[in-house]
């Protein structure tokens, strides 16, 4: 006969429980902390701030695409339609989208098949003019198309649309004015950081008169354009999405400082500094990085560096909306939530159509059904086989 299994108290088992946790690996603790700020309701957007921005990111693509819309206060169950087939007509940016989109073979991943990276330019040339036709106050730059396919690798087309309408709005509202001026005046909080930490350097590039122009392409494309190793910009992405728009700038900031020996090494002329500089090394130390740039922030906010001669008043849209986007994140219910809802109200609709249907007419729906749900199969394995990241846009279209 088994002896009964003593039960512990329930403050021993609380106890337990925690010091479990304590002595899990980080990676799984972090896994089990994004798992519980999910499913709390509202959703613990803090937490899942922190993951992304901690050591690692958010590790996995499954993560994010589960976190990545809750950074944006996105609803997943509530995605932009797909483009029409006249998103391409009459469209004054079209021809500049296909060429950039045409050049950037080298943003898909070694090993894809021809057939499979076109069809995937294609959406990235509809999502764009989709975008910029649903948002009229903004303008097309090159280096876009370089974030739009970041987000199109992992998360699919429909939720790509829905990401970078949010980004586009926020984040790079102000690359996409009608002129450079405020991507300018970003670009110019360079110096004043620099000023602060390494006088020398500063001081140095100041005489070299290199300017500022070697980040544009970090700051346009959040440093998208110029890594090779997709899992770095993956790794930027988390701590950008997560940060306060200027991050990407005091991120330019850090990687400067890094090479400071490199930069007073070199010629001090504008030529010799700006080569060294617009080559980017692919071996930075990424995490040690990240974490400076945020102490950075921390030490030199914004605010602090309106205060340098450079940095004359300019409203910058991204800095006085950031407040509000941030606030408008804290309220969001879990997906579980989100799709009970949705169920909820699919039920309603159909229940009574449904009820006033002739008997063959049901039949005839209940046949289409079985013979879509054969189709999306179908569909789904062929795609899984080849892009696994697609699986998301499935499921989104299912519920």
């Amino acid at each position: 006969m088994k002896k009964a299994r003593k039960r512990l108290p329930a403050s021993e088992s609380q106890a337990s429980v925690r010091k479990h946790e304590e002595q899990l690996p980080w990676k799984k603790q972090k896994l089990l902390d994004i798992h519980q700020a999910l499913n709390s309701d509202p959703v613990d957007i803090e937490t899942l701030r922190q993951a992304a921005v901690s050591e690692g990111g958010l590790l996995t693509d499954e993560i994010r695409r589960k976190v990545w819309p809750k950074l944006l206060s996105i609803n997943v169950y509530n995605l932009p339609a797909k483009p029409s087939k006249d998103v391409r007509e009459d469209h004054k940016d079209y021809r500049q989208v296909v060429l950039d989109v045409r050049r950037s073979m080298r943003r898909f991943p070694r090993g894809m098949r021809v057939d499979e990276r076109e069809v995937l330019q294609e959406q990235l040339i509809d999502i764009i003019l989709d975008v910029l036709r649903r948002n009229p106050q903004l303008h097309y730059y090159q280096g876009y198309h370089d974030i739009v396919v970041t987000f199109l690798l992992v998360v699919g087309e429909k939720m790509t649309i829905a990401i970078m309408e949010k980004l586009s709005n926020h984040h790079l509202r102000d690359f996409m004015d009608p002129t450079m001026d405020s991507t300018k005046h970003i670009l110019n909080y360079l110096m004043p950081i620099l000023e602060r930490v390494d006088r020398e350097l500063h001081d140095f590039m100041i005489r070299s008169e290199v300017g500022t122009i070697f980040a544009l392409s970090w700051l346009i494309t959040w440093y998208g354009y110029v890594l090779s190793d997709f899992r770095h910009v993956l790794r930027l992405y988390d701590f950008f999405l997560a940060s306060h728009p200027l991050m990407a700038i005091y991120f330019a900031a850090v990687i400067v400082l890094y090479r400071q020996k490199e930069v007073k090494s070199s010629e001090c002329d504008m030529a010799s500094v700006h080569h060294l500089l617009s080559q980017m090394p692919q071996d930075l130390p990424y995490e040690e990085l990240i974490g400076r740039a945020q102490s950075l922030f921390m030490s030199c906010p914004p605010s602090l560096l309106t205060q340098s001669a450079a940095l004359q008043p300019h409203n910058i849209i991204a800095i006085s909306t950031f407040t509000d986007f941030q606030t408008s994140t804290l309220r969001q219910r879990p997906d579980s939530v989100l799709r009970q809802q949705l169920e909820n109200r699919h039920e309603n609709q159909l229940a009574l159509p449904m009820s006033t249907q002739p008997a063959s007419t049901n039949q005839l729906i209940k046949m289409a059904v079985w013979g879509l749900s054969a189709t999306l199969g179908a569909a789904a394995l062929a795609v899984a086989q080849t892009a696994m990241d697609w699986a998301p846009e499935f499921l989104s279209q299912l519920f």
